[in-house]
């Protein structure tokens, strides 16, 4: 196998068998394409045709689904999903296989997928993350093809370019009437926002939607419009409320997030981006939802109003908007019931699809409007590269989400991460897996300090004039280690199970195929 260095200094395949020939990543901004946005194919209704069906099997024939199609599902019920395995079910009683399965993300709920892969109904999945013991047999090697991994910006531009062509979209809706139009601010499995569904629905060559919550015409207003909806199949349920959404997301005063929290907020009040009309996103884990809480307190104590958050959406930033501490709120996905509330009532907390949200290939992304925004990592290293993804022993177990997004397309793009997390160092000579490339990555931010991006001489300048003490990135490092050891370099082997996209398109990691001793799992707190 003949192999290039990408500008990250990982080897990548020229060629891999059941996916093609494969571009290295050549640093941001450096891969830009010329051609034409696709165009989901005509499709013809007829006025006294119902568009709703009796059942999932009924609406698989319907759409013409055939053996080594593109079949599409998005990830908005999270754990709580029943859609997925329900619909693949029918599908593999149908005897349809060799499939591309190509969701928004997986997550653990998903495992019974295991069989189907085994199978051959299933022979390739590409998605933004793969977690629980499905994670764990794709790193074994179990599909037959290697999996492609992309953000969330990246699958929205994979979709409207062509290179993700899309058969039969199978969309859950919390509510939906029978001519397909579809929310998810109403009914037992309410999920908010529905920005990762949009694409799909806009670029596949059929649209089912599924859902339990069959409304009157109209029902407006409509995520999705019945102009882009072939088909609508009511079931029982379409998702488990408890694993959908909690009630709201809050913090809990770990002693360690807090430190992470204090870092940050002191790096964002130093960078000359906190002012009047800033915008920020964060995350919905421990210390990005500390520095949330930390925030929203310097705000009100310095009366500065933020102009726009972005995201993930939990209840810290609906409760910022309803005092007046941000002027609207652009959500992708809305990770709690106070999220689900406000995205119902209030004009100024705005659904907004994926491509909008982080589409390299758009004019202006969202998250290109960002001043800055708070990321987790699992493993950095000191070259900055983050690792979202794998465990230190390679498996895969998370998803990339939107980090490889923001981070380049925001002013100053900070990650917080503890310096030990499972007896395991967090910052490290090389990341298992290169997610976000050091580039984009402005400021480090841990429990026993902050270290900053060599190239941002602007930010040292300020964080220097402001007390702030800034550690090298080697010297966090080696702290790491005086605590942990050295890890012990982990061996693979040459088979690729996955390929990790640059939002661009470009190959900035590949996976291989899980060494036989593995270490102790690590995951974002």
């Amino acid at each position: 196998m003949n192999y290039n260095k990408n500008a990250v200094g990982r080897d990548i395949p020229e060629y891999l068998e059941g996916i093609g020939e494969l571009v290295p990543f050549k640093g941001e901004g450096k891969y830009l394409r010329t051609d034409r946005k696709a165009s989901p194919k005509i499709r013809y209704g007829k006025r006294d045709e119902s568009k709703l069906l009796g059942s999932i099997e009924e609406a698989v024939k319907k759409s013409g689904l055939k053996d080594g199609m593109t079949i599409s599902f998005h990830h908005h019920l999270r754990n709580g999903d029943y859609v997925v395995n329900m619909v693949m079910k029918v599908i593999a009683d149908m005897g349809i296989k060799d499939l591309t399965l190509a969701p928004s993300s997986l997550s653990p709920c998903h495992d019974k997928l295991i069989p189907l892969i085994e199978k051959g109904v299933i022979t390739g999945i590409q998605s933004s993350g793969l977690r629980g013991e499905l994670g764990e047999k794709i790193s074994q090697g179990i599909l037959k093809k290697p999996c492609i991994i992309r953000s969330h910006g990246g699958r929205a531009r994979a979709i409207e370019d062509g290179e993700l062509h899309i058969d039969v979209a199978f969309l859950a809706a919390p509510a939906c009437d029978e001519y397909g139009n579809i929310n998810g601010r109403e009914g037992k499995a309410a999920c908010g926002s529905l920005g990762y569904a949009i694409v799909d629905a806009q670029y596949a060559d059929c649209v089912v939607a599924i859902t339990d919550n069959l409304v009157p015409f109209p029902n407006i207003p409509a995520s999705i419009g019945m102009m882009y909806v072939d088909y609508v199949v009511k079931v029982d349920a379409i998702g488990d409320p408890k694993g959908i959404v909690s009630g709201s997301i809050r913090f809990n005063d770990n002693p360690r997030d807090l430190l992470i929290a204090n870092n940050a907020v002191k790096a964002i009040k130093a960078s000359g981006l906190y002012k009047d009309g800033f915008r920020f996103q964060t995350g919905a884990a421990g210390s990005t939802l500390a520095v949330a809480k930390l925030l929203r307190e310097e705000m009100k104590k310095d009366n500065i109003k933020a102009s726009m958050a972005l995201g993930g959406i939990t209840g810290y930033m609906v409760t910022m908007l309803e005092e007046g501490l941000i002027d609207g709120i652009y959500d992708t996905q809305s990770f709690d019931l106070d999220a689900v509330r406000s995205i119902r009532e209030n004009p100024k907390h705005f659904e907004q699809t994926a491509s909008s949200y982080a589409n390299p290939n758009n004019p202006t992304p969202a998250v290109n409007t960002l001043d800055f925004v708070l990321l987790g990592a699992l493993e950095i290293d000191t070259d900055f590269n983050v690792n979202v993804m794998t465990r230190s022993d390679g498996v895969i177990n998370q998803a990339v989400g939107g980090h490889q997004d923001t981070a380049p397309g925001a002013k100053m793009s900070l990650i917080l991460a503890p310096l030990v997390r499972s007896r395991n160092p967090i910052i490290m000579d090389k990341v298992t897996t290169v997610c976000t490339p050091g580039e984009s990555v402005d400021v480090v931010c841990t429990d026993y300090g902050i270290a900053v991006n060599p190239k941002r001489k602007d930010l040292i300048e300020k964080f220097e004039e402001a007390g702030i003490e800034i550690k090298d990135i080697k010297e966090l490092q080696q702290m790491a280690e005086k605590l942990t050891g050295k890890p012990e370099e982990i061996k693979f082997s040459d088979e690729v199970v996955a390929v990790v996209e640059y939002r661009d398109g470009s190959i900035i990691d590949v996976i291989n195929k899980e060494a036989l001793s593995n270490r102790p799992s690590l995951c974002v707190c």
